[in-house]
């Protein structure tokens, strides 16, 4: 396993992109109104990428376990679609109590920043508001579980600790090292392997923590059809919530951060 550790210059510039990043998916949120579409968020993500000079770095992305290149600037799943939702392909119109999951990698000045918010089109359902908030805290118990000198089990053990009974942590999907590119060492999964405790964490890691959670079952199936979209496997709504966490001496620090809230 090789993590790279960042230097101060790169923190620096993970700090600006993390704050542009937290900016765009701001204005993003605000586009998620009945009667507008996926296509609708997707194209102006591309016009804020455009003004703040931002790549998109997902757009032509390629990874291992795809048949071909993404195809957007953004993933918009909704509803029973956990992660990867190609937005502009065959795009969904957003209706009332719609569970939306918008996901979003940048790269600035060559680092690269990745986030992700769900959010409720409209008035939700209470199952659908339970989910945000059970989402939300197994979010924030996984960051604070990202101490330096504890390992990388503990960010999994947290997320397991702080979701209830009804709702399912998603296991074939994980968290990652990002910073010079979307994917580096360490994965970090967001429940315990048995046996397994996985990297120490250091001062200098960045990591993107992303617990994926459903209201249902665990269980999660991949679409064929587009080669991207994972769904759960039951139907139930899904939510995804992602930071970029730094690793600093005296603990974590979220590069992602929303100036409207604490996640």
């Amino acid at each position: 396993m090789s993590i790279t550790l960042k230097t101060e210059e790169d923190i620096k510039i993970l700090r600006e992109g993390g704050k542009l990043l937290a900016m765009v998916l701001d204005e993003l949120e605000k586009e998620v109104l009945p009667g507008a579409t996926t296509l609708d968020v997707d194209d102006r993500a591309m016009e804020l990428l455009e003004k703040y000079n931002l790549e998109p770095i997902t757009l032509g992305y390629h990874p291992t376990f795809a048949p071909r290149p993404y195809p957007a600037a953004t993933c918009i799943s909704l509803n029973e679609e956990v992660v990867h939702g190609i937005p502009n392909e065959a795009p969904r119109t957003f209706k009332e109590g719609d569970v939306v999951s918008i996901d979003l990698v940048i790269g600035y000045k060559e680092m690269v920043v990745d986030s992700a918010r769900t959010v409720i089109c409209g008035e939700g359902s209470e199952g659908a508001k339970q989910l945000i908030k059970v989402t939300a805290k197994a979010l924030h118990a996984a960051i604070e579980a990202a101490q330096p000198g504890a390992y990388v089990s503990a960010i999994g053990a947290a997320v397991e600790a702080s979701v209830p009974k009804g709702f399912g942590i998603v296991e074939d999907l994980c968290g990652h090292g990002v910073g010079y590119s979307l994917h580096e060492e360490p994965q970090v999964p967001n429940y315990v392997i048995k046996g397994d405790r996985g990297a120490l964490l250091l001062p200098g890691m960045v990591l993107a923590i992303e617990p994926m959670i459903i209201y249902g079952s665990k269980e999660v199936f991949f679409d064929e059809e587009d080669g991207y979209t994972v769904r759960s496997e039951d139907g139930g709504i899904a939510a995804h919530m992602e930071h970029t966490v730094l690793i600093t001496e005296t603990g974590p620090e979220i590069l992602t951060l929303s100036s409207k809230s604490d996640t």
